[in-house]
């Protein structure tokens, strides 16, 4: 379900989507309205769902977590069972930054950050020993070119 947002709520919107630590005062100088009905539009649309948590983003190199591969699942499991002990892995992986579920002849995509390789195979063989994989191919990030949290509003 699309929720209805005008032009004021997407410039909120896309404040808050560049630094969510602003105060008040500034998001409503910015978008050219007054400090209460933007505080009342942004407690609606944290109410709708819209807003879904506020968070920091950190560096993962200046953190240890060097190495980020995208890790390429098939299964030959389409239980719900099995699916159901996957997806509590991979949600319980503290590793795991991303997980998609595809369409096409991959069945899962997973971004895991690591410190290095050794902490990859480490990822890799608790991930095999917990859940029954067909096939497993990972893929090493060389280069972050973009990453970004905000949406094209």
């Amino acid at each position: 379900m699309e929720v209805s947002l005008d032009a004021i709520d997407r410039k909120i919107l896309s404040e808050l989507q560049q630094d969510a630590s602003l105060p008040l005062d500034e998001i409503a100088r910015r978008v050219g309205a007054s400090k209460t009905p933007v505080w009342n539009r942004i407690r609606k649309m944290r109410n709708q769902g819209v807003i879904r948590k506020q968070t920091v983003i950190l560096d993962p190199d200046l953190l240890g977590f060097e190495s980020c591969f995208f890790v390429l699942i098939r299964t030959s499991e389409h239980e719900e069972g099995w699916q159901d002990k996957f997806l509590n892995v991979i949600r319980n992986r503290p590793e795991v930054m991303e997980a998609h579920r595809l369409a096409g002849d991959i069945d899962y995509i997973l971004k895991v950050r690591v410190p290095n390789a050794k902490g990859y195979d480490e990822f890799y063989q608790k991930l095999i020993s917990e859940v029954k994989l067909f096939n497993v191919t990972a893929t090493l990030s060389m280069e972050e070119i973009k990453s970004t949290t905000a949406l094209p509003l």
